[in-house]
């Protein structure tokens, strides 16, 4: 029977790709991947030979379709992103979703995860959490979203890319002054960098910077100790 497996890939360092991860990588028929070139040095890598085809944000529906068509050929594919989990933040949601609908069977290979990576470093207690991924380029739709996931309180994971990280530290100095933001760069790579503080230390920080480069996994949570000192000064 066929399995469409969901296989997480390492998000920076190689090593960090599990043996269970590298068998079924090199036992299924076709790797549906973000970029080819990408996953082609983790096989290369490990010495694997097994077929690519893209499948992205621009040719998802078309790409899903054909893979489709090979799961119920009786083969089996593995689907992996570029980096991480598929399924979070890419567009291998779609293909899972329409594998399902079609009654195939869809296996989970967990792994590495940047979101998972940032929460087991932060020293947050346990709680509800919030991920909210990439927030929208446009301006509105972003504070917006960001205005209403700060209201809820929880601890909020956010993706951002090296372009817009500054943009983001500007509106959380101004909408959460004094809420701590860790934030992961580059993780498990060779220049992996975390930094904490309020918005406008970090702020301070990245903008003296001549660049500004990386992936960036950004955390911000209520901080009990800062909102305990708050809470006394209202009371005199």
């Amino acid at each position: 029977m066929s399995s469409l497996f969901v296989v997480a890939t390492p998000i920076g360092n190689l090593e960090d790709l599990s043996r269970r991860a590298l068998r079924v990588l090199g036992e299924v028929d076709l790797i549906a991947c973000e970029d080819t070139r990408q996953t082609a040095k983790i096989l290369h890598t490990h010495g694997l030979k097994t077929p690519l085809t893209p499948l992205h944000s621009h040719n998802m529906k078309k790409a899903a379709g054909g893979v489709l068509q090979i799961l119920e050929e009786g083969r089996s594919v593995a689907l992996v992103t570029d980096g991480g989990t598929p399924g979070v933040s890419d567009p291998g949601a779609y293909l899972v979703s329409l594998a399902r609908e079609r009654g195939v069977s869809v296996v989970p290979i967990p792994g590495a995860s940047a979101l998972t990576a940032i929460l087991s470093v932060a020293g947050s207690p346990t709680g509800t959490v919030t991920f909210a991924g990439f927030l929208s380029i446009k301006s509105g739709r972003r504070r917006r979203a960001l205005e209403g996931l700060l209201a809820r309180g929880e601890c909020l994971v956010l993706f951002e890319s090296p372009h817009r990280i500054l943009k983001l530290l500007e509106e959380l100095r101004e909408l959460a002054p004094r809420r701590t933001v860790v934030i992961g760069r580059e993780m498990t790579k060779l220049h992996e960098e975390f930094l904490e503080g309020f918005p406008e230390a970090l702020l301070t920080e990245l903008s003296q910077r001549s660049t500004i480069k990386g992936e960036f996994t950004v955390l911000v949570r209520e901080d009990k100790r800062v909102k305990l000192i708050r809470d006394r000064d209202d009371t005199g």
